[in-house]
Formats: structure tokens, sequence, C-alpha cells
């Protein structure tokens, strides 16, 4: 699962939890990701054609309900944590990885919105220990290495 947030034009900020991403490996790598057309942060994306998009790990499943819209967030989804100002969108203070993108296209699909970026900027640090979060028929979950 990955958390997607953009700088609105107004200066305000907009967020998404994106379950539906694929990373591209490439020169330039390219992300793939579907959107409800309807959501502010397609708008924030539309209008700036940027946005930020972040890893979430197993610690992180409250926040991809504020996200996702199914959990109340007073105060909204970005209240209580801290958050990094970026060119591309706030990220999550604190987190491993993270990568900026500029939209390049968006194609309407069933009832979502598929979204093609470029990667133009990554940052990867910290460690792997804590596994990523997967969305799974309806229940959140991890991946496990096996050795």
């Amino acid at each position: 699962m990955t958390l997607w947030t953009a700088n609105a034009s107004d200066g305000s900020r907009a967020g998404l939890t994106v379950s539906s991403t694929v990373v591209i490996d490439g020169d330039p790598g390219r992300v793939l990701g579907v959107l409800d057309r309807e959501s502010v942060l397609w708008e924030a994306v539309e209008a700036t054609g940027r946005f930020a998009m972040t890893p979430l790990r197993e610690t992180h499943r409250q926040l991809a309900d504020k996200f996702a819209g199914l959990m109340p967030a007073p105060g909204g989804a970005f209240h209580g944590r801290d958050w990094q100002p970026t060119d591309y969108g706030p990220i999550l203070a604190g987190a491993s990885a993270w990568a900026g993108c500029r939209l390049d296209e968006a194609r309407p699909r069933g009832f979502g919105l598929v979204v093609e970026a470029t990667v133009e900027h990554i940052e990867i640090g910290g460690s792997d220990e804590e596994p990523p979060l997967i969305h799974y028929r309806g229940r959140y979950g991890t991946l496990t290495h096996r050795t």
C-alpha cells in the first residue's frame, strides 16, 4: 500500500491511500496507480502535475484508513502526525522511502482513473525491518521474508 500526497494550488495538502500501485523499473522509473477521479488528491495532482508517493508499513494501518476515508480523522487526515514538506507533496516524517513523481497522463478505466507518472526524485533510507503493508480481500496484512 502507498500513500500519495500533493500540495494543492491553494496551499493546502491532499492525500489518498492507494492500494493499486505499480512501480516500473527503468530510466526514468514510472509509477502507475488507480485514483478516484472525484478525490481531492486528484484535483491537486491535476492542478500541480506532481505528487509524492510513500510506501506504507505495518504500523501505518490507521493512517491508511484515515486517508482512505474509512476511519474518522478529527482535524483532517494530516492531523496528529509530523510531515515533511517537499516540492511534490508532504511526506510522513521518518518515512524510510518516498518518491517524487511528475504526472504524465491519466485515463478513465472502470470506476477509477489510471494515473501514469515519471519518478523524478527518490529517497531510500532507514531499515527494511518493518514489513510493507498490503491490503488483500478487505484486510490488512504484511509480507514476510523467509530464508
